[in-house]
């Protein structure tokens, strides 16, 4: 028996586990006593994360679509097709990068899309936090979560917007109830009254995507009633005077009526967060997921700004990321627009030096994002490689996608299991999975962890090995790694956030970026002297509220809002091999209002079909304390997938959808 040092596959928390392996095979798992992130603690994913390893669905052989079914092939022979397709549609080519896989595989798939000469390559961040990445970066000059895991129990009020945080992210709520254990304050807003809002001090349920006008009102309460911080104000921002006069008219009683909730819950609020001497604010997809989630983002910056609540312990704006490597990935450059550590593609200078490094002439010309490269497809993309995303059951308005995918010319996946976007593709590649090989992750606070290899899987290979065989069919240079801490040492050349990072200095805790120089210890808290803005300034940005793309109706008359649940994680493809996951829940649900049930003739446990103008989809009845006129359901469950109803509608800035919001009606199944 050993036990394997390496961090959880699930949430972007990062908790560190160890894996208790016999005989090549993982039986158990422990947490790890003294981890930093989650103490000795996990969460139910966390304790079962190991199930699906050994699980007999795994892809253990690349297959080939013949006559429209899948057929073993040799890896040599499967990776010979796809390099002769890549030759064939260089200029035509779109790669989905991973949040799930390494730090490692992100940078090499990123350097192979552009070394081909192509900036379209993008990943999941798409879909949750790209606002977070547009928004935190115009107006603190760094698209990243300011403080500190730990560092939230020191507030003395936390605002949590667009966060069921004790079922999405349980082990920060952990510390979160650290903090009220210590008279801190929680203010919750979300259109359910979830688990998370039942340990509020002030609850504001609003009707979704009316997040920009309720921060602006409790901004005017704070600007009218001279809450503010005018020192931090003067000292280190900039375009206060023109933000202020933005929140003039969004008083407490104009508000209301927009987001259907009492105006004097808007100034208690308002006063709470102000008058605390560390405010913090946590947020996650219920902030991002709209089509003006940007606006979102940067009404949370100015609420920081405007209170000085950043750049000090107990404060920040802190969002919390959905997937193991969101953070990861994106640092990694698996983004359309930047280079590794989100250096502009643009960027004359800035392509000099990778140029130099990479010994190939790259591409200045923005790429296509995920949901673009979708409607693109088979148009200006012919060829699509995916590497372990699934956005079949991801990606807004399914049936659309379905459509799209089969115009395609030619589509290679690489994943652990054939999952549902495996279905539509010429070539499955097998990858390891995460507890099968070498690597780092770096989780929601910026940290940067080392996983390790526990058991092997016969046949399948980690996913920077397959890009090495295929650049190496190819013909590409630069690419003949032979470990993934060779590739990390390239990565710390040309990531400056990542330049003092080393495997061995990691060991078990990890280490938060930036960390410019090996003697440096790691950055816990942002901002604390200067932003990362060109002048180091924080910048106040004019965010006013916008009506939702798509409106309930007469025929729709419910709004939609979608997420997740404690039990299962992103599309269900691992925690829907786990036997003890499965047990606690299996199939999909809709969430509606009491009053609503009555009036629909539903009871608790009755099945409905809930149908939006894009598609339909069936489900089981729970009644609950969501606001009226909105329904939840969660996007776990392919065979009802949630994303058959949302709709494509983008944020200008960011391209995410607006998956949290769309109309539809419910029709009682007899």
């Amino acid at each position: 028996m050993k036990i394997i040092d390496t961090v959880c596959p699930y949430c972007g928390v990062g908790c560190g586990v160890g894996l208790i392996v016999v005989d090549n095979r993982i039986v158990g798992v422990e947490p790890t006593k003294f981890h930093p992130v989650n103490e000795g603690k996990l969460c139910i994913k966390g304790r079962y994360c190991f199930e699906f390893v050994h699980s007999e669905n795994r892809l253990k052989k690349p297959l080939i679509r013949k006559n429209d079914k899948f057929q073993e092939i040799a890896w040599n022979k499967a990776i010979s097709i796809i390099a002769e397709m890549i030759k064939e549609y260089k200029d035509e080519i779109g790669f989905f990068a991973s949040a799930k896989c390494t730090n490692e595989e992100n940078y090499v798939l990123q350097k192979f899309a552009r070394v081909l000469g192509t900036n379209n390559i993008d990943h999941c961040a798409r879909l949750c936090h790209a606002p977070t990445v547009v928004g935190l970066g115009e107006a603190f000059g760094s698209g990243a979560m300011t403080n500190s895991i730990e560092d939230i129990e020191e507030s003395n009020c936390i605002l949590l917007i667009g966060s069921n945080t004790f079922e999405q992210h349980p082990l920060i709520a952990r510390r979160i109830l650290k903090a009220k254990e210590n008279n801190s304050k929680i203010i919750v807003v979300d259109p359910r009254k979830t688990h998370t809002a039942r340990f509020a001090d002030v609850f504001l349920q609003i009707y979704p995507g009316t997040n920009v006008a309720l921060l602006n009102g409790i901004m005017n309460v704070i600007l009218k009633e001279g809450l503010y911080d005018y020192e931090f104000i003067k000292k280190r921002t900039k375009g206060f005077e023109e933000f202020a006069k933005s929140i003039e008219k969004y008083t407490p009683e104009f508000v209301s009526k927009i987001c259907g909730i009492n105006s004097e819950l808007i100034e208690k609020a308002a006063r709470m967060y102000a008058e605390s001497d560390k405010s913090s604010i946590i947020y996650c997809m219920g902030v991002t997921q709209f089509s003006h989630g940007s606006d979102n983002v940067k009404a949370c910056c100015n609420l920081a700004l405007l209170t000085g609540n950043v750049g000090k312990p107990g404060t920040g704006v802190n969002p919390l990321r959905g997937q193991n490597n969101v953070q990861g990935a994106c640092d990694m450059g698996a983004l359309p627009d930047v280079f590794p550590g989100y250096q502009k593609v643009t960027d004359k200078n800035i392509r000099k030096k990778f140029e130099e490094i990479w010994k190939y002439e790259l591409n200045g010309d923005v790429g296509l994002t995920v949901t673009e490269m979708i409607n693109e497809a088979g148009k200006s993309i012919k060829f699509l490689y995916i590497m372990g995303e699934n956005p079949i059951v991801s990606d807004p308005d399914v049936n659309h996608v379905k459509k799209c995918l089969k115009k395609l010319d030619f589509l290679v996946v690489q994943d652990i299991f054939l999952s549902d976007t495996a279905e539509f593709a010429d070539v499955v590649l097998p990858a390891c999975c995460w507890a099968e090989k070498d690597g780092t992750f770096t989780n929601t606070e910026r940290r940067v962890q080392l996983i390790r290899k526990a058991v092997e899987l016969p046949d399948a290979l980690p996913d920077w090995e397959i890009i090495k065989m295929v650049a190496k069919e190819v013909g590409l240079r630069g690419f003949n790694y032979s470990c993934a801490e060779e590739i990390f040492n390239e990565i710390r050349k040309v990531t400056p956030q990542y330049a003092g990072i080393t495997y061995k200095k990691l060991e078990i805790n990890g280490i938060q970026w930036p960390c410019p120089t090996e003697d440096y210890p790691g950055t816990p808290i942002l901002h604390t002297d200067k932003f990362a803005t060109s002048d180091g300034l924080g910048k106040f940005t004019i965010a006013e509220y916008k009506e939702p793309f798509e409106k309930p109706d007469d025929e729709y008359p419910f709004i939609l809002t979608t997420g997740r649940i404690i039990f299962h994680y992103h599309t269900g493809t691992m925690t829907r091999k786990s036997e003890h996951l499965k047990g606690e829940i299996n199939e999909c649900f809709v969430e509606i209002n009491s009053e609503d049930a009555k009036e629909l003739g539903v009871k608790d446990g009755g099945r409905v079909k809930v149908k939006s103008k894009r598609g339909e989809i069936f489900a089981k009845v729970r009644i609950s304390d969501i606001k009226k006129g909105v329904v939840f359901i969660p996007f776990h469950f392919a065979e009802s997938s949630a994303n058959k109803l949302t709709v494509c509608a983008l944020d200008e800035k960011s391209k995410i959808p607006e998956l949290k919001l769309c109309a539809v009606k419910i029709e009682v199944v007899r």
